[in-house]
């Protein structure tokens, strides 16, 4: 996608809104020119002759042609206002499908920027539905006017018809340097829009090391730049704004004194020198519009721009991949919109676990349970990975290098591109990945813990609250499952945090789930109650048809595992039983102990 075809589709899926805004604009725009026009016809045949019944009726006509221009003005506005909300809403919804796509958006974008270009570009973007009626108003009032003086007067009509494009195309030149400086500006804001987001989340890290400091000037140069920039494009369009007034002024003078020699000299009537007088001033209007257009259309080009480096980014994983998820805290919501050729689709997605898909090569085509390969994974700090997980097992992994964990959480949740690693991931089924760093959003403790917008029943979610020990967060406040919860989670610590995170991806009961440090924010005692609450909920004695597998270095943890693999250096450098290695591997002892 380019900004061009991002603008075209606008046009064509607003199309019936935008031509009724556009008539609607062009009606009120003829009223307007013949307002003039209807006053110099009153002075010639009512005023200048004395005749009071003539005039009457002619006031009458003018209050009708008043009463014409208010209502097409009033329902025009209306109707583009409803065109730009529509685009804008489609807009939203796009980034949303494009954004929480299970598959992963394959982009350098930061969430900052992201948002950014979710609002502000998107609304920059749907305008083009306001500018181009106005451009059109514009040029059908300039049309009035200039025949309207072509009949009073064919030296003035032609001053009109020759001065106004030549006017048009000298400030054309103009537009290039007003969209390069709007698009630096939208760039930069952009930026520094991500940079606070990241510094915000961040805030206790920040404090706890020290670097407050550090991060104030490093947000300060950003945010000069983005100034700079809003300046620089401020200025641009100023400077604009004031040539393009200038010579709508100068060109409306320049017929009014036009007019004046003429009347003086008798060419015209007195009614037909108001009429010119009228028009001359009116049309500064539609002349500065239409100087104004290039301008704007220059800055909802460079917003085109940005939405299309999100509309048409490519996905990670590939096109059949399967889409059915959870989303934000498993909140099924069909999206049924005629988002981009009317795409009807449902997205149910699950934006905290970040995929609950297929990842690589699908298993059972039913999605049921089954186990998880990878073979020869290249990846960052990994270096040709081999590790399996059967069905039912419960695995642990532990890394010598924090490196190795990351890299392989990340390639099994499905955010990096399959073309950027070499080997295979083959998924028995639907994997949900639990990243170390879980969100929890605003609302209830219910509503975080609600799976496909379920609460679950009261037995299965007593279950997974014990597992999980988030019954202690439920029961340590008043309301309950119906204490609040702000924005990230901020209003709980990180222990209860991992918890209630923890406890919503046992509720959603994925055939295979990934775990990462689930519990690096609570106390032994809490740990070892999870581990064998996890053991003890996804494989029961006698089995199951689970598979668990836990990234993690906590000993509570990995001596609830069925078996361990231990990796060093992107391979695995050792596997057996937790009480095995503890025995007979002294590094791995170490690394584990506490």
């Amino acid at each position: 996608m380019t900004g061009a075809s991002i603008l075209r589709r606008t046009m064509r899926r607003n199309a019936a809104r935008l031509s009724a805004g556009t008539l609607l604009t062009s009606l009120h725009q003829v009223c307007e020119a013949s307002v003039p026009i209807l006053i110099g016809v009153i002075v010639d045949r009512a005023i200048g002759l004395g005749d009071t019944g003539s005039l009457l009726w002619w006031l009458t006509a003018l209050a009708a042609l008043f009463t014409v221009l208010s209502l097409a003005y009033r329902y025009g506005a209306r109707t583009l206002m409803r065109a730009i909300a529509h685009e804008a809403h489609l807009l939203r919804l796009e980034f949303a499908a494009k954004i929480i796509d299970p598959r992963g958006l394959d982009t350098d974008l930061r969430a900052g920027e992201l948002l950014t270009i979710s609002s502000n570009d998107a609304d920059n973007t749907s305008e083009l539905l306001d500018y181009l009626p106005r451009a059109v108003g514009a040029l059908v009032a300039a049309a009035v006017c200039a025949v309207t003086l072509l009949l009073i007067d064919t030296p003035l009509g032609v001053a009109v018809l020759v001065a106004t494009p030549l006017t048009l195309l000298a400030l054309h030149v103009g537009t290039p340097y007003i969209t390069r400086h709007v698009a630096a500006q939208q760039e930069l804001a952009g930026q520094a829009a991500a940079l606070a987001t990241d510094l915000v989340s961040g805030v206790r890290p920040l404090r706890g090391i020290g670097a407050e400091a550090a991060a104030s000037q490093r947000y300060a140069r950003i945010s000069r730049l983005s100034l700079a920039a809003a300046l620089r494009a401020g200025r641009t369009q100023a400077i604009y704004t004031a040539v393009s007034g200038t010579g709508g002024a100068l060109l409306a003078c320049g017929v009014a004194v036009l007019a004046g020699w003429f009347a003086l000299r008798g060419q015209i009537s007195a009614g037909e020198f108001l009429t010119v007088i009228g028009l001359a001033q009116f049309l500064m209007e539609p002349v500065g519009t239409l100087t104004m257009v290039p301008g704007w259309v220059a800055e909802a080009r460079a917003s085109a721009d940005r939405v299309a480096r999100v509309a048409g980014a490519p996905v990670l994983l590939p096109a059949d991949t399967d889409l059915n998820t959870d989303l934000n805290t498993d909140i099924n919501t069909d999206i049924n919109t005629d988002i981009n050729a009317n795409l009807n689709a449902d997205i149910n997605t699950d934006l905290n676990a970040n995929l609950n898909a297929d990842t690589g090569e699908a298993g059972p085509p039913d999605g049921g349970p089954g186990g998880l390969e990878v073979s020869g994974v290249s990846y960052d700090a990994l270096a040709g990975l081999n590790l399996v997980a059967g069905p039912g097992e419960f695995v642990g992994v532990m890394a010598h290098r924090p490196a190795d964990a990351d890299a392989l959480v990340r390639v099994l949740s499905g955010r990096v591109n399959p073309a950027e690693y070499s080997g295979s991931v083959r998924v028995g089924g639907r994997i949900l990945v639990e990243p170390h760093h879980t969100d929890l959003f605003e609302g209830t403790l219910a509503t975080n813990l609600a799976v496909g917008g379920r609460p679950g029943n009261p037995e299965e979610l007593a279950t997974v609250l014990a597992a999980s020990a988030a019954d202690d967060v439920v029961a340590a406040h008043p309301d309950g499952l119906e204490r609040q919860v702000v924005e990230r989670g901020a209003s709980l610590s990180g222990g209860q945090r991992q918890r209630v995170a923890l406890a919503r991806a046992l509720l959603a009961r994925p055939p295979i789930l990934v775990l990462h440090d689930p519990t690096t924010a609570v106390d032994a005692v809490t740990e070892q109650g999870i581990a064998w609450g996890l053991r003890s909920l996804r494989h029961p004695e006698g089995g199951g048809t689970f598979t668990t597998v836990v990234v993690t270095s906590s000993p509570a943890l990995l001596a609830a595992t069925d078996r361990v693999f231990v990796l060093d250096g992107g391979k695995v450098v050792a596997k057996g039983s937790h009480a095995d290695l503890g025995a007979t591997d002294d590094d791995y002892r170490r690394a584990v102990q506490r």
